[in-house]
């Protein structure tokens, strides 16, 4: 959770509208939060991108990523200009199809590409410009019991990590870890031969995303099982400690938690659960040894989708979340009580196409 200006610029991603192919108006949009009362401004086209299903920027140059969701994937830059516009730099291959997900450190954007679960770095030049020709492009292997869903790997987050980079696998229930800045590959997948695994899930979790807890545990969200699972930090790795419902109305199969996040103290986690539609959030205590109790749930209307969400402080101290409605096309604001985890929708802006994710504009 962040605390910026009453106001907060907001760079917002898109998919294409239901039944239209990617490129078909969907773009990076600019949008402010007023931290005062958690309405939305306006929102403006920054950038014509296809399909730009998920955002990072670049920790010190005034770039953002975005994955283009399609098969054979892009990768494009784009440089804030300062105006509330972003300009394209340049567009690479993302290294596999329908990528999903990336992240970026000082000299490397890594992408999971959900199709064919392919972990790709891509070096970065010292102005964030992606160079095409330095890549290192890692597969994952395995499947997992729910056939539908687990047929394969299927990366789904990159988190940087201590000079790593951990993958999430949601088709093999394992996180999976690498270099931060590996060497350039010869062009090749490198295949994986299980050395790259970092923690197994208990089969049929489908790891999506995850958050590091302060004291270096993780919590994974299970979009399969509807659960919470803990891991712990323990001899380079980290080993399943136990896990809790999402939700009270979270079932296994109705119910898809997608992403999570943790507060600026460590002590609560939200989670978006689509299917019911919801908020979740929890309290966390403990350091060394994580609980995690569910305190309440927010409900974001029938149908809603949260596909994405980020957390704020508004400035009497409340939380507020910008959450990315894929399903309703819109884009709403949630304030939550601290203390209780306990909240409603305050504001809801309708979007031109579906939004997928949220990211704080500086």
């Amino acid at each position: 959770m962040t605390t910026p200006s009453a106001s907060v610029p907001l760079w917002v991603g898109t998919y294409p509208s239901a039944g239209t192919a990617a490129g078909s108006g969907e773009a990076v949009w600019r949008v402010d939060l007023d931290r005062s009362d958690g309405s939305l401004g306006a929102p403006r086209v920054a950038a014509e991108v296809p399909s730009p299903s998920f955002l990072a920027r670049h920790p010190s140059a005034p770039v953002v990523y975005a994955v283009t969701e399609t098969p054979h994937g892009r990768l494009t830059a784009l440089r804030d200009v300062g105006d509330g516009t972003l300009e394209v730099l340049s567009s690479v291959g993302s290294g596999g199809d329908d990528p999903c997900h990336v992240a970026a450190a000082d000299r490397t954007a890594w992408v999971a590409n959900y199709g064919d679960a392919v972990a790709a770095a891509v070096g970065l030049a010292e102005d964030g410009t992606p160079v095409a020709d330095h890549r290192s492009l890692h597969a994952g292997s395995g499947t997992g019991p729910v056939t539908d869903r687990q047929d394969g790997p299927h990366a789904h987050q990159v988190t940087v990590l201590d000079g790593e980079v951990l993958v999430t696998d949601l088709g093999a229930d394992v996180v999976r870890r690498y270099p931060l800045d590996p060497a350039p590959g010869d062009g090749g997948v490198l295949a994986d031969d299980g050395g790259s695994v970092a923690a197994w899930l208990p089969a049929g979790t489908g790891p999506r995303h995850l958050v590091v807890l302060p004291g270096g545990a993780l919590v994974v969200a299970g979009e399969l099982d509807a659960r919470l699972h803990v891991l712990l930090p323990a001899d380079g790795a980290w080993h399943h400690a136990g896990s809790v419902p999402v939700s009270p109305r979270a079932i296994a199969g109705d119910a898809f938690p997608g992403h999570v996040t943790l507060s600026a103290d460590g002590r609560r986690l939200h989670a978006g659960v689509r299917g019911p539609d919801l908020l979740a959030v929890h309290s966390v205590s403990g350091d060394r040894t994580p609980e995690i109790a569910h305190l309440a749930d927010v409900p974001l209307g029938e149908g809603s989708w949260p596909r994405h969400h980020e957390v704020f402080a508004a400035t009497d101290g409340a939380e507020l979340a910008v959450v990315a409605l894929q399903g309703t096309s819109e884009l709403a604001t949630v304030r939550l009580d601290p203390a209780t985890g306990a909240g409603a929708v305050v504001d809801r802006v309708a979007w031109a196409t579906p939004p997928s994710c949220v990211l704080e504009a500086r």
